[in-house]
């Protein structure tokens, strides 16, 4: 057993992140690696929640001097029934995953309106995957540090949270790219959009959250008063959206609202017979999804078929136009990661039409490889406003931003503070940069098959023999592809006629 200590001086950042990584490692040879979050997190929300309720109970038992006063549900945060506290079932000596689920369970019902349902669904009582041995290894671990406010304040421990978010990814496979996007790259898109005190911030597809506690990060960095925004989200998969709320928690953000459910199929968020509006999205939806019920979508309730309905195959579009439906009207923008396909597949031409038509479509970014975890796809975010700043020109921003990446071992890559900002700087001054960035019209963008492809728009200065990168290639390959099909189509219609 380890050892019991309660350390309850500060810790360090490296001491809290080799603190949670070393609980996932209990874990290894047990349970696959992508499994791990729906044990880990609960956990460590569970202890958290416990240590900060022992250290509500001693300032107020300080200031009061009385014990019952001290217990009273106004002096807490979180109310934690009698027997469900985190060292009730560190005491429990055996069926230790029965008394873990009761006491999850209880704290939600004595909770209903901020914790229904936040520990997720995890079988805490399968034996086979995790004995009492396990459980109790993975419990006296957490007991070693103690949680509470004074030791890790809020910004620290939901830093430390992102930090083993990132490790899940790692570790995880193929699918960590649902699971978890680049923070460097959503800190670049909050930035973009720059969300203030008040507005409502909404992300559709939210996984863990990233998107909305970065927003929050973004309007603290500017000294304004980040409690104030209103933020949403909506989230398919049951424990992922537990880890979303839990993170927003651990946080320090109290007022939000987690839905569950499948976006295209069952949009939590509307007002009335319609979709609510909000002034700013953010968005990371999942890539090319095939099976999903485009026979609905024809028919859409909600008016999210305005440009058509996209090929069965490939969802983006679908999750495009809930976006730009989401918007408000006079003060609507997105930004919405998606894989460079969206720009120029030739099945999706007459939404993107449509797009183009819509007035909404403001900026192109094209972005380097090893940005998702586990995959050197390269990916593109494009922005979209209902109104633009004043005096910005009407056209498209292409940004061919493919080289601003700094690249790590093993494939992956991040931005740094010299890409950001030169991409930013770029962005707020919506004019040609040789090279890097161009504003084009929407006319020279129909007269190219309504490609957005960037290499059709900014030509890259070459210096020596630097060889095009790959999202070019692809791009002058598929945009040749485009202009042959239509040649023949055009003959074919000809020969017909004859």
């Amino acid at each position: 057993m380890l050892a019991e200590s309660r350390e309850s001086q500060r810790l360090t950042k490296t001491q809290l992140e080799s603190y949670l990584w070393g609980a996932a490692t209990l874990l290894r040879g047990l349970i696959d690696a992508g499994d791990y979050k729906q044990f880990i997190f609960p956990l460590l929300f569970f202890k958290r929640i416990s240590d900060v309720h022992d250290e509500e109970r001693e300032a107020a038992l300080t200031f009061y001097g009385d014990d019952e006063i001290s217990n009273a549900p106004e002096n807490h945060r979180f109310q934690i029934p009698d027997g469900a506290h985190w060292e009730d079932v560190r005491r429990t000596p055996s069926q230790i995953g029965a008394a873990l689920t009761a006491a999850m369970r209880q704290i939600e019902k004595a909770n209903p309106e901020r914790l229904d349902g936040i520990f997720g669904d995890a079988e805490w009582t399968n034996t086979e995957r995790l004995p009492d041995a396990t459980l109790t290894g993975l419990i006296e671990h957490f007991s070693t540090r103690t949680l509470s406010l004074a030791a890790v304040p809020e910004d620290e421990l939901g830093n430390a949270y992102e930090y083993l978010v990132g490790r899940f990814a790692d570790d995880s496979g193929h699918t960590a790219q649902e699971f978890y996007t680049n923070r460097t790259l959503v800190h670049l898109m909050t930035r973009m959009l720059k969300p203030l005190p008040g507005e409502s911030v909404y992300d559709p597809t939210c996984g863990t959250g990233g998107m909305l506690v970065s927003a929050v990060d973004e309007v603290r960095r500017q000294g304004l008063e980040h409690r104030a925004l209103r933020l949403y989200g909506q989230e398919r998969n049951v424990m992922t959206s537990s880890i979303a709320r839990m993170n927003l928690f651990l946080h320090g953000i109290e007022e939000f609202e987690i839905a569950r459910g499948d976006t295209l199929a069952a949009p939590a968020f509307l007002d009335g017979d319609r979709l609510r509006t909000f002034d700013v999205v953010f968005a990371n939806p999942p890539y090319s999804i095939k099976q999903w019920n485009r026979v609905a979508f024809t028919r859409d309730a909600w008016g999210r078929n305005a440009w058509g309905t996209p090929p069965q195959g490939r969802a983006d579009y679908a999750f495009f136009q809930h976006i730009a439906a989401s918007m408000k009207p006079e003060s609507g923008r997105c930004a919405i990661l998606f894989p460079h396909g969206v720009l120029f597949r030739n099945e999706e031409r007459p939404l993107r039409e449509k797009l183009l038509a819509s007035g909404l479509l403001e900026c192109v970014l094209g972005l380097g490889p090893g940005l998702f975890y586990n995959s050197p796809m390269e990916a593109c975010v494009v922005i979209c406003r209902t109104a633009r700043p004043a005096g910005r020109p009407s056209g498209v921003l292409f940004v061919n931003a493919v080289e601003e990446i700094t690249r790590l071992r093993g494939g992956h890559a991040f931005l740094d503070i010299r890409h950001l900002e030169k991409i930013l700087a770029t962005y707020e001054a919506f004019e040609d940069v040789p090279g890097f960035a161009r504003v084009v019209t929407s006319d020279e963008i129909i007269a190219n098959n309504a490609s957005l492809s960037i290499p059709l728009y900014i030509k890259p200065q070459t210096e020596g023999n630097s060889r095009p990168n790959l999202e070019m290639l692809l791009g002058d390959w598929n945009t040749s592809s485009i202009m042959i099909q239509e040649s023949v189509s055009g003959l074919m219609t000809a020969l017909e006629k004859m």
